[in-house]
C-alpha cells in the first residue's frame, strides 16, 4: 500500500514593494539585508503551526511591476541567506549556554562538595543535636541549589535553541516563488 500523499502547504506574503519585505535600516547589500521583524514573524510563525516535515513553498506576491525588478529575483537567496544566518546565531547561542552550563556545573559541584563536607563538620563539632542537624541539612540544601542552574541549562534550556535551529535551517532550505498579482 502506498504511503498517503503529503500535503503540500503554502507560506503567502504580500507586498506592494520589495522593499517592505526588508529591514529598512539595514545597510547591507540586498541579498545579505535582514527580514523586516513583521516578516520574519509571519514566516516563522506559520512554519511552526505546519504539521512536522509537511512540505511548503514561501510564495511572495508583488505587483507586476514590483515583480518584473531585478531585486524580485534575488528574493529567493535573501530569504534563504537569512534564515541561514538566523540558524547560525542560535547555534552560536546554544555554544554559549553550554559553556555557561559547564561554567555552572564547575561552580555548583565544588559548592556542593564544600557544603558536604561543612555538613559533616557541623554535625561532629555542634554538640546540640536539633542545631546541628538544621545546620547540616541547611548546608547540603544550599549546595543542591547551587547546582540548580546547570541541571536546568543540561535538561531544559538546551531543546528551545535546538528547535530555532532546525525552523531556521527548515525555512532557509524553502523554495520560494515569486508571483506577480
Amino acid at each position: 500500500m502506498a504511503p498517503p500523499a503529503t500535503r503540500h502547504y503554502e507560506i503567502t506574503i504580500r507586498v506592494r514593494t520589495v522593499t517592505q519585505l526588508f529591514n529598512s535600516l539595514d545597510p547591507s547589500p540586498f541579498r545579505e539585508r535582514d527580514l523586516d521583524p513583521h516578516a520574519d514573524e509571519f514566516v516563522t510563525g506559520w512554519v511552526r503551526e505546519l504539521p512536522h516535515g509537511a512540505p511548503f513553498t514561501i510564495v511572495v506576491e508583488l505587483p507586476i511591476e514590483e515583480a518584473n525588478r531585478p531585486e524580485a529575483n534575488r528574493i529567493r537567496e535573501a530569504f534563504a541567506n537569512y534564515f541561514r544566518r538566523c540558524a547560525e546565531a542560535a547555534e552560536r547561542d546554544l555554544r554559549e549556554l553550554f559553556r555557561v552550563g559547564w561554567r555552572s556545573l564547575l561552580i555548583g559541584l565544588v559548592v556542593l562538595v564544600a557544603c558536604l563536607s561543612g555538613s559533616q563538620l557541623v554535625a561532629a563539632k555542634i554538640k546540640n543535636t536539633v542545631v546541628a542537624r538544621v545546620l547540616e541539612e541547611s548546608l547540603i540544601i544550599v549546595g543542591w541549589v547551587a547546582n540548580w542552574r546547570p541541571i536546568e541549562i543540561y535538561l531544559y534550556d538546551w531543546l528551545p535553541i535546538r528547535r530555532r535551529i532546525s525552523l531556521f535551517r527548515r525555512i532557509a532550505r524553502a523554495p520560494v516563488e515569486i508571483r506577480s498579482i
